[in-house]
């Protein structure tokens, strides 16, 4: 394995993998010990992300790839033009043509929550950060949006954190991460089955009766889409969060900057994605024929990772790659993905960020961390604090 991709991969690095991005993009297409090809610069990666060529279907891979019959699989993991239609059907009731307002009508109760969130720590002069309001908010809205009733979420939380932990690249124990991935989606994919089958029963105004109803997608269909939107929906706007604070309280004249002009939180989300991206690594991708791409061959059957987070700091891609910039002319980055498969959640994770950071920003009063870095998450892919501990003098009306 490359050195540096092993030391990203190490716990032991998980709070700060930037420092390895330079070593790791010295080999723009890196062939590890398995049999995958870590792919580490902007231009190669747009280049694959776009490319027909490249399978995100597991099932392609000739070793282990495979899933349980039982077992959805949802549009994330199908390529066009299957998952063109699956993602048509979904986007129905997500966004535009057909539901242009869904994401902007949630704005005044994402903002009724966070307000709540944050009133409840007045009278204090410390929290965690991730526990009372970066991991609330995006589960109760992903609830909301979908139809999962709030009291199920501590049930779906565990399993989706576990299935989240099997997911990191490179590590030689792929076929029991599989193995473990397989038992605890299907746990998850018997739970909102159940609800899929109340929801046909009895309809209500939420996206899993929506698609029930449509009856463009088979029972297995919904379930598969239900479980990418319940896992997708919150477990990546959590970090995008936390690793939003966490930034900004390393550089408190960010914090003086946007205290005084609220309306730079949309630029400042943008330098998050590309700066410190809940998503490091795209690690699902396979090979369906050979690919020659920066002097590489990539063989067909080959198992593909796209370290986008090393993508979004190439300094051949822009200038200044690991500094924070509000000014950035031209933000292009990868924290959303790209191509056929660009983030389906892009407009909600965007709009929670914006408004839970900005009310952050607004309402503690001088805070400062408590420990730094913070403990961090394990998974390398979903890469974020698992507490954020802040001490403020009080919180502001």
């Amino acid at each position: 394995m490359h050195d540096a991709f092993r030391q990203i991969l190490d716990p032991v690095g998980r709070a700060d993998p930037y420092r390895y991005f330079g070593a790791l993009r010295d080999e723009p297409v890196a062939r590890q010990e398995d049999g995958s090809y870590v792919v580490s610069t902007y231009r190669e990666i747009v280049a694959l992300l776009h490319d027909p060529r490249v399978s995100s279907d597991r099932r392609n891979l000739g070793d282990g790839g495979s899933v349980s019959p039982e077992l959805p699989v949802s549009f994330i993991g199908l390529d066009p033009p299957e998952h063109d239609r699956l993602r048509r059907l979904a986007m129905r009731h997500f966004g535009p043509p057909h539901a242009p307002g869904t994401v902007e009508r949630l704005r005044p109760h994402m903002l009724e929550i966070t307000t709540g969130l944050i009133d409840a720590l007045a009278g204090r002069n410390r929290a965690d950060l991730v526990d009372e309001v970066a991991y609330p908010l995006p589960v109760a809205v992903i609830c909301r949006l979908l139809g999962v009733p709030q009291e199920d979420e501590p049930h779906f939380h565990a399993l989706a954190d576990e299935i989240i932990e099997t997911l990191g690249p490179g590590e030689e124990d792929r076929a029991e991460r599989e193995r473990a991935r397989q038992e605890k989606g299907l746990e998850l994919a018997r739970y909102l089955r159940g609800l899929a089958e109340a929801r046909g029963r009895e309809p209500r105004e939420d996206m899993l009766s929506g698609l029930i109803a449509d009856g463009g997608m088979t029972t297995q269909e919904v379930v598969a889409t239900s479980v990418l939107l319940l896992i997708a929906g919150h477990e990546t706007t959590i970090n995008l969060i936390a690793n939003g604070m966490l930034t900004f309280l390393r550089h408190p004249e960010l914090l003086v900057r946007l205290r005084e002009e609220p309306r730079l939180i949309i630029p400042a989300v943008e330098e998050l994605l590309r700066y410190e991206p809940p998503v490091q690594f795209i690690s699902s991708r396979v090979a369906l024929d050979d690919i020659q791409i920066a002097g590489t061959t990539i063989p067909a059957g080959s198992p593909i990772v796209l370290a986008v987070a090393a993508g979004s700091r190439d300094p051949a891609h822009l200038a200044d790659p690991d500094g924070f910039h509000l000014d950035r002319p031209r933000n292009e980055h990868l924290g959303f993905g790209g191509g056929a498969h660009y983030c389906f959640g892009a407009p909600l994770a965007r709009l929670e960020a914006q408004i839970v950071l900005n009310e952050l920003i607004r309402r503690l009063r001088n805070p400062r961390l408590v420990a730094d870095p913070p403990p961090y998450r394990p998974s390398a892919v979903l890469r974020g604090p698992r507490h954020l501990l802040v001490d403020f003098d009080e919180v502001v009306g």
